[in-house]
């Protein structure tokens, strides 16, 4: 991991600027930055399956407004990281964990950008009021800044963890298997509330039902 933390840390402020801050080309979803991690440490399976099992817990979210949200995207970098290190699919249980952790981390860090921006626009409320082109665009250079900025300290700190667990934690083949599937069980127990509460009761949970009942058929009978 050592020898690629350069791009390493260049693919986490990609994925934590895309999240909300430049054009949002879902670079940000889980299942991409963690297959992309994957590719950079050359084990792209892990990376992907990593990136499914965030991907799930992330369906649960609803970004709109000023919800927070543990931010799953850039957890995936250094979840896919770890994972990368163990063999086969049992690392990615113990790779899921560690992002677990960076995603709560790096909501927290979303929502004290989020203050420090705010406060921003209150400090320049009379030049952004009247339209003064130069307050706008130095107000936007100082948020991209400081999202630019989050997603280092996040991408950083969670590489940084993911080395010290990956050094100092003891793992058995057991264990490994034990974590993997909490992480699998609470993924697709997040990812079902997720799909019912934004379903609902009455339009649109009959048509998912029917989706899913031909989807779980054609995986049988196809």
């Amino acid at each position: 991991m050592i020898e690629n933390l350069g791009w390493l840390l260049l693919w986490g402020v990609l994925v934590g600027l895309d999240l909300a801050s430049v054009v949002q080309t879902m670079i940000a979803r889980p299942l991409v930055a963690g297959t992309v991690t994957g590719f950079i440490l050359g084990d792209p399976v892990t990376g992907a399956t990593v990136g499914i099992v965030l991907e799930l817990f992330a369906l649960e979210v609803l970004p709109v407004g000023a919800s927070r949200y543990p931010d799953y995207g850039l957890s995936a970098v250094p979840a896919a990281a770890v994972a990368a290190g163990a063999p086969g699919v049992f690392g990615s249980g113990f790779g899921v964990a560690v992002g677990l952790v960076v995603a709560y981390v790096g909501g927290k860090a979303i929502h004290l950008v989020r203050i420090e921006n705010a406060t921003d626009v209150g400090r320049h409320r009379e030049a952004l009021d009247a339209g003064e082109a130069r307050a706008i665009t130095g107000l936007q250079m100082r948020c991209l800044g400081r999202d630019l900025f989050r997603s280092l300290v996040v991408t950083s700190l969670g590489l940084l963890f993911a080395s010290l667990v990956v050094r100092w934690v003891p793992l058995t083949l057991q264990s490994v298997v034990y974590l993997s599937v909490a992480t699998v069980g609470a993924a697709l127990a997040a990812a079902i509330a997720g799909v019912g509460r934004f379903a609902g009761r009455k339009t649109a949970l009959p048509w998912f039902v029917l989706g899913l009942a031909g989807g779980l058929a054609g995986v049988v009978f196809g």
